[in-house]
């Protein structure tokens, strides 16, 4: 679904992404970790078209769109839910919904989607009319989730769903992210817990100072010396 040849970035003089290359097939959970400044939400920006690679191909259901602004993305199935949320805070619930499917032409349509994702996240339906600034992290990374849900992707990517989160929360998040999975979508996960995303990811890539380092099924690298030592505090 998704194929990375050779990417670099760069931010002015700084070499961010050096020849980064992976690959997600379809249905896969495939998620990248590694440290703070590793480059991992750089590549997720790269991919979704918020930043152009300097060189290097980008191919999504062997379209290429290395040059494809983001805008362009999410009508042929890509959603991106950024690190840190980014809901529309002086928002309703329900009104960050409806933007999340501002795509979708069919108002019966919106309103089907909009009652499945009630379904799916009890508790954005007991706040559909809250102001989404007001609520608790967790509820908003849920509804940023929700949101991208709502446009109907085929791959959504996944920027830090755990961070700042309460531990309680973290398992939550995770399993929505499973579920989301066993629904048939795509995902492509970046996160720093990379504890719990290797136990769920069906393979992984290792990031390190921009560089692809090591790569495998998840539970493979779980089981890894090197990765365990770096990342999982063994």
């Amino acid at each position: 679904m998704l194929q990375v040849k050779n990417i670099n970035v760069y931010y002015d003089n700084i070499h961010a992404l050096s020849d980064v290359s992976f690959e997600v097939k379809q249905g896969e959970i495939v998620t990248l970790i590694g440290a703070n400044g590793a480059g991992k939400t750089t590549t997720l920006k790269s991919v979704s078209g918020v930043i152009k690679p300097k060189s290097g191909e980008i191919h999504f259901k062997q379209q290429p769109i290395v040059n494809t602004p983001s805008h362009q993305l999410l009508p042929l199935g890509m959603a991106h839910v950024p690190e840190g949320r980014r809901v529309f805070s002086r928002m309703t619930v329900e009104e960050n919904l409806e933007l999340g499917a501002y795509i979708v032409k069919n108002k019966v349509q919106i309103k089907e989607d909009k009652e499945k994702m009630f379904d799916q996240f009890p508790r954005l339906k007991e706040r559909r009319k809250q102001l989404a600034g007001t609520m608790s992290g967790g509820e908003q990374q849920m509804l940023a989730i929700a949101r991208a849900l709502m446009s109907r992707p085929e791959l959504i990517l996944m920027d830090e769903p755990s961070m700042g989160l309460a531990p309680v929360l973290v398992q939550e998040i995770f399993k929505i992210i499973e579920r989301i999975n066993k629904s048939g979508m795509t995902v492509l996960l970046v996160e720093q817990n990379a504890n719990m995303a290797l136990q769920i990811a069906h393979r992984a890539y290792v990031l390190e100072t921009g560089k692809v380092v090591l790569s495998g099924e998840g539970k493979q690298l779980l089981e890894d010396d090197g990765v365990r030592k770096a990342y999982l505090g063994a």
